[in-house]
């Protein structure tokens, strides 16, 4: 099967690439814009493999997708490219509709395109999954989990344009019978994570003794899922998933952002005894929150576990160590990564920096 990934180089979709290519024969193309969050250096174990392929494309640009779909002849695609971060939706959200709305009505477009000239059994065969986030179903109380069937609320200009996105996708399915498969995810951490998210700003930040800035007072809670239990999830979805289903990927791992930040400080104290900002937990100040920040998400994953028989294999515990380990050992990635645009300011609103999800 030749599978085109869009937004490969990002850290959802290279964690999907590492495994397509170490567990299976498929051949890859990733088509990647290359924006600040698009690191070729997270493919490096792969970039030498004849089943990889990169493709320098914008989805904003439609010409140049069409041109790359019609010269690749995928049998599917899976779409993660994406603007993602809540903060810089806030301060730009232009980027955010043009790329996560507008770019996904051009895939959508030239890949239905496509799929109409395909034979009959290539036809048969193809699918195009849609990966979406928790994000677009809103705010949940203190109790309760998102599924399947949640109403969308969202309620930053990212979750949004992700909601529209995923009308979009539904929309193509309903109207064209066009063969989509759609996921909802909870948040990710891992290896090759772009340093504004939280788990690899705060380490990165209290390795080097700064302040540590918790919005409002960290009781938001968010459902932790590890980038290569999400990978596993999605691969499975795209092959096996039934077309026009959603499927929600969680990780069971509910933790308040203050808990994170001080789960992270406590590693960095037993896995850096010698380090002088230790304890790190003394780096830790609270801000003022962000605009319509989510109180808590949550996700049901039980129809994915059920239909297809995906669970997490990592709880938080082990994949928050294996993470933090990670970023000790990969000094030089977070360095190359940091010499771009991002030195780990807050990139959003223009308010103190600081660390929340």
């Amino acid at each position: 099967m030749k599978i085109v990934v869009t937004g490969g180089a990002g850290f959802i979709g290279s964690a999907v690439i590492r495994q397509y290519i170490e567990h299976s024969d498929h051949e890859i193309i990733n088509l990647d814009a290359l924006t600040y969050a698009g690191n070729l250096e997270s493919l490096t174990a792969v970039e030498n493999n004849p089943r990889y392929h990169f493709e320098q494309v914008d989805i904003r640009d439609r010409a140049a997708v069409q041109a790359c779909i019609e010269q690749q002849q995928p049998d599917a695609v899976m779409h993660l490219a994406a603007e993602s971060h809540v903060d810089r939706s806030i301060d730009g959200p232009a980027d955010f509709i043009m790329t996560n709305i507008v770019g996904t009505y051009n895939l959508l477009d030239v890949c239905r395109q496509y799929w109409s000239e395909l034979s009959p059994l290539r036809k048969s065969r193809f699918r195009f999954h849609h990966v979406s986030t928790d994000e677009v179903y809103g705010d949940l109380e203190a109790s309760g989990f998102f599924t399947e069937d949640t109403a969308y609320d969202p309620s930053s200009p990212y979750s949004a344009s992700k909601a529209s996105s995923d009308h979009l996708v539904r929309s193509w399915h309903r109207t064209y019978g066009f063969p989509v498969v759609l996921t909802n995810c909870s948040n990710n951490y891992g290896p090759y994570q772009f340093p504004e998210k939280l788990i690899p700003l705060v380490t990165l930040n209290a390795l080097e003794g700064k302040a540590l800035p918790i919005y409002g007072d960290g009781s938001q809670v968010r459902d932790w899922l590890h980038v290569d239990d999400h990978a596993r999830a999605l691969r499975l979805v795209l092959e096996k998933g039934e077309f026009g289903e959603t499927y929600n990927i969680g990780g069971h791992n509910e933790k308040t952002n203050l808990e994170v930040v001080r789960t992270i400080c406590a590693l960095l104290d037993e896995l850096v005894p010698d380090a002088q900002h230790a304890p790190h937990e003394s780096l830790i100040t609270y801000v003022t929150d962000r605009p319509g920040h989510d109180l808590r998400y949550a996700i049901d994953a039980d129809k994915i576990k059920h239909q297809l028989g995906w669970v997490p294999e990592e709880t938080f515990e082990s994949g928050i160590r294996k993470t933090i380990q990670w970023y000790l050992d990969n000094a030089e990635w977070c360095r190359h990564v940091q010499d771009g645009s991002y030195q780990r300011e807050r990139l959003g609103i223009k308010i103190e920096s600081s660390v929340g999800s």
